[in-house]
């Protein structure tokens, strides 16, 4: 087994077996993809089978000076799966990553906006142009639903569940997820569709799409950067604003307010309530009054 077949091999059982996005895919391709050129220019002979933990060694080495310790927190781990999926296979009976260690990383707190920020953000939205009501429903579906972009992009008219009060959102893995949409953002999306989309023309395979840009076809990652970039610049915020804000903003507000950490993990779609704990930080003197007014021992 070569590296070109063992990668093969791997990204299909990724896509397959796993059910991952293709962004993740090709993370993985990626980081396997870095060893093998390596390899290939450093020792040719060294296969998916025979190489060990010093030539893991050397090659962390070799590429630790170009990263910063999360990509390189990062590559580790997709190498560890890597030769996991090869030992699951038969091909390999150890892992030679066992014994390396990754980077230690103190946990990134996300950033958020204030309710008062993502109202100046709205207000910049130029709605008497055509995309103007489009870039308010994507706006308040990201803030109101704590949406990924790629869950955006995605989202079609067949999911939209407004009778009942709900999205069907397609996230991680093509894992399915209803999540309550309020009547506000509900009648911006409608708003949206009545009034604009049918301008639109939707070019074929794009027909059921919520989102389109000015061709007929669905929104670009690339553009919703943007749309969000500009509006936070002529806003004047210093933040680096991103869609994930939006997301963040959403489940760091809902905690604020008093929402079970359980019912956020849900509608965000994580599958470890350990992902969703990092939004614990944002508030301590909140949970410190929930403890005063909730608890039966209060404090005098």
């Amino acid at each position: 087994m070569n590296w070109e077949e063992a990668i093969t091999d791997y990204l299909h059982y990724l896509r397959l077996e796993r059910g991952l996005s293709e962004n993740s895919v090709r993370s993985y391709r990626r980081d396997v993809r870095k060893l093998a050129g390596y390899l290939a220019e450093n020792e040719p002979g060294i296969t998916p089978k025979s190489i060990d933990r010093k030539d893991i060694e050397a090659f962390i080495h070799h590429v630790g000076t170009d990263l910063k310790a999360r990509s390189q927190a990062r590559l580790i781990s997709g190498l560890k799966g890597f030769f996991g999926y090869l030992i699951f296979e038969g091909y390999r009976k150890d892992n030679p990553m066992d014994l390396i260690e990754a980077p230690k990383l103190g946990r990134k707190l996300p950033d958020t906006l204030s309710v008062e920020e993502i109202d100046r953000l709205v207000a910049e939205i130029d709605r008497s142009a055509p995309e103007g009501e489009r870039n308010l429903a994507i706006l308040e579906t990201l803030y109101g639903c704590g949406l990924r972009v790629s869950e955006l992009l995605g989202l079609r008219l067949s999911d939209l569940f407004f009778d009942e009060g709900f999205i069907k959102v397609t996230g991680k893995g093509s894992k399915d997820r209803f999540v309550p949409i309020g009547p506000y953002n509900r009648e911006c999306i409608l708003r949206y569709i009545r009034e604009v989309r049918p301008h639109q023309q939707p070019q074929a395979g794009f027909e059921d799409v919520v989102f389109l840009n000015r061709r007929g076809r669905g929104l670009s990652r690339a553009m919703i950067f943007t749309i969000i970039r500009d509006l936070a610049a002529r806003a004047g915020l210093r933040k680096n604003v991103s869609p994930h804000t939006f997301r963040h903003s959403f489940a760091t507000h809902l905690l604020q307010n008093g929402a079970d950490i359980r019912a956020i993990q849900q509608m965000l779609g994580h599958e470890s309530i350990t992902t969703t704990e990092v939004y614990m930080h944002v508030d301590r003197t909140h949970l410190a009054e929930v403890v005063r007014e909730h608890h039966p021992r209060k404090f005098s």
